[in-house]
């Protein structure tokens, strides 16, 4: 098919395109484009005809002009017989450039003052005598010293209005053969132009109209057969072959309907399977935090008891005080890590109501003030007076709180700050700590539950998940990152109290 429409490589472009034409590109040709071709040239005839008299007329009447201009002074020179002054208005029309001769006569055409070519005695012509008799200016062709020449003939009034002589102002007769001539070449050269333009655009047509599109046709299938699935044809062409284009466009559309819905069902598929084992893996943390719970509660509570007994004795010195408060601190720390474990295995179902978060912020900092003062830590707050309400679960938004306190208080050095802020839509939490800032690891995978970067023993790995966890019931989100000047900044993002949520709370 595409032999069909291409031309040979070495076959000259026109010759091959007059060799591939068929009827219909004979039957343009003969009913087409030569009737247009001798219509173009009838019209360009009639049309040269006229510009050559258009033309002829123009540079008759610039003559005429240049006559009319000096036929003042010359007269007024010829009534006081100045001679000099004659010569000088003759000599003056040279300087225009379109003059061959300028010359004046007396009535009976006798020559009186020449400059250039012209006629040297009209006596026996008889120009003078019709211009007497007319009052009117006469022009003609005549030959001058070997030369065809064009006059113009005006007549020279003296004071009285009275005919004293006659002006002849000549030019070459080339002169206006030479301008219609390059008028005429101009006129024709386009009309060739245009003829090999039709004929061109005639003998191509046929290929130009249909045989370029099915090759881009079969260029677009080429590109779909070498797995470019995405591509579609274009709909241009003839009505044919765009019907081929766009057929192909539909089957494509269908082949990646098709795909598409496979690769949903695909990733529908690996979702559950990954929902699944997120399931399985806390149907495992939840049976072994129950365990946990159930093994260790009872005698972590035994030992925390008998340590305060211990504690409140009094034949214990000081040392023996001081072992068991790290007793006491140890155990703390267990039972904080099974309630961390119990809290992110087990849930319970978020209870919201309206909260002021000013007020949530300070019973956290009132829970970690004893470790921020046992650690050394400063912990500074700003919150601003006009904060708006939030809706949430105090406790899970405290227990969010408190993990991300604990951790900056661990991190830092001296300080941990925590700031306030509100825009139109949402509340703003962040928790700065002066320490060593983010590890070098992506920031989902410090969110990953279990995964920790402290030392071990020192965490669980589960605090940050919990609060990610706690976000997300509150429609909210937490975002991690360094701090401009040093440290880690952990903003807890929470949604304000719409007037709707004000309604229903």
């Amino acid at each position: 098919m595409r032999k069909k429409y291409s031309l040979k490589r070495n076959t000259p472009f026109l010759k091959a395109a007059w060799s591939s034409a068929n009827g219909l590109q004979q039957t343009l040709l003969m009913f087409v484009v030569l009737p247009l071709m001798l219509l173009t040239a009838l019209g360009i005839r009639i049309g040269l005809q006229q510009a050559n008299q258009f033309q002829e007329q123009r540079l008759k009447n610039d003559l005429e002009l240049i006559g009319r201009a000096i036929s003042i002074p010359v007269g007024a020179a010829l009534s006081q017989g100045d001679q000099g002054q004659i010569e000088l208005a003759l000599g003056s029309v040279f300087v225009l450039g379109e003059v061959y001769g300028a010359s004046v006569f007396d009535v009976n055409g006798v020559r009186i003052a020449s400059a250039g070519i012209t006629e040297s005695d009209l006596s026996r012509s008889t120009i003078p005598e019709r211009i007497v008799s007319t009052g009117e200016g006469q022009e003609g062709y005549s030959r001058v010293a070997g030369r065809e020449l064009f006059s113009h003939f005006l007549p020279l009034f003296d004071a009285a209005g009275q005919i004293q002589g006659l002006i002849q102002i000549t030019r070459l007769a080339s002169d206006f053969r030479q301008a219609l001539n390059r008028f005429t070449i101009i006129a024709w050269l386009i009309w060739g132009l245009l003829s090999i333009t039709i004929l061109a655009a005639v003998l191509l047509g046929h290929h130009g109209g249909i045989g370029r599109y099915v090759d881009r046709l079969l260029e677009h299938m080429g590109r779909v057969a070498q797995g470019d699935h995405s591509h579609r044809a274009a709909l241009d062409g003839p009505q044919e072959v765009a019907s081929l284009a766009e057929g192909l466009n539909r089957m494509l559309d269908s082949i990646e309907e098709a795909n598409r819905e496979l690769d949903e069902h695909r990733r529908a598929e690996t979702e559950l399977l990954r929902r699944l084992k997120d399931n399985e893996k806390m149907a495992a943390i939840g049976s072994m935090a129950r365990g946990i719970a159930h093994e260790l509660g009872a005698p972590l509570s035994v030992i925390d008891g008998r340590a305060r007994r211990l504690e409140r004795s009094s034949t214990m010195d000081d040392k023996q005080k001081h072992q068991l408060l790290g007793i006491r601190s140890q155990v703390a720390r267990l039972t904080r890590t099974v309630r961390q474990l119990l809290d992110y295995c087990r849930p319970a179902a978020p209870q919201p109501r309206k909260l002021d978060p000013r007020l949530l912020v300070e019973n956290v900092l009132e829970a970690m003030r004893p470790e921020a003062d046992s650690s050394a830590r400063l912990l500074t707050v700003q919150t601003p007076t006009d904060l708006a309400p939030i809706l949430g679960d105090p406790g899970r938004l405290e227990l969010a709180l408190l993990n991300l306190v604990r951790n900056a208080l661990q991190a830092s050095l001296r300080e941990v700050r925590i700031s306030l802020s509100a825009d139109a839509c949402w509340l703003y939490i962040s928790i700065i700590d002066d320490g060593p800032g983010l590890p070098d690891v992506p920031v989902e995978q410090l969110l990953e539950p279990f995964y920790t970067t402290k030392s071990p023993g020192d965490g669980t790995g589960l605090g940050l998940a919990i609060v990610q966890t706690v976000a997300e019931e509150h429609q909210g989100q937490l975002m991690l990152s360094n701090a401009p000047d040093r440290g880690c900044e952990a903003r807890l993002l929470l949604p304000l109290l719409t007037k709707s949520d004000s309604e229903t709370a």
